[in-house]
């Protein structure tokens, strides 16, 4: 990448720049994380991924911090089950007719 006049791009210019825009969009860099950890779990990535992006020494910490964010986790877990018993159900009704 280079400057607008062809010169090299500082790295100090970038730095400036996305400070610039995090100012403007009130926006920090703590945010942008916790933003991008609320969205990635929302979209049914699992946890532990979600540990390792952020760093977090344990998925506890993770499950601490973002939990309230997965409040269908209960309902979904109970319904994947519950499908696969009636699938199993079917199955041998079906076996057996």
């Amino acid at each position: 990448m280079t400057q607008v006049d062809g010169s090299p791009l500082q790295p100090r210019s970038l730095t400036h720049v996305v400070s610039a825009f995090l100012k403007e969009w009130k926006i920090t860099l703590h945010g942008l994380r916790h933003s991008h950890a609320s969205h990635i779990l929302a979209s049914n990535i699992h946890p532990k991924i979600v540990q390792e992006r952020l760093g977090h020494s344990s998925i506890a910490i993770t499950m601490d911090i973002y939990s309230h964010l997965m409040p269908n986790m209960q309902g979904e877990a109970a319904a994947t089950v519950d499908g696969v018993m009636r699938a199993a159900i079917n199955k041998r009704t079906d076996d057996v007719g």
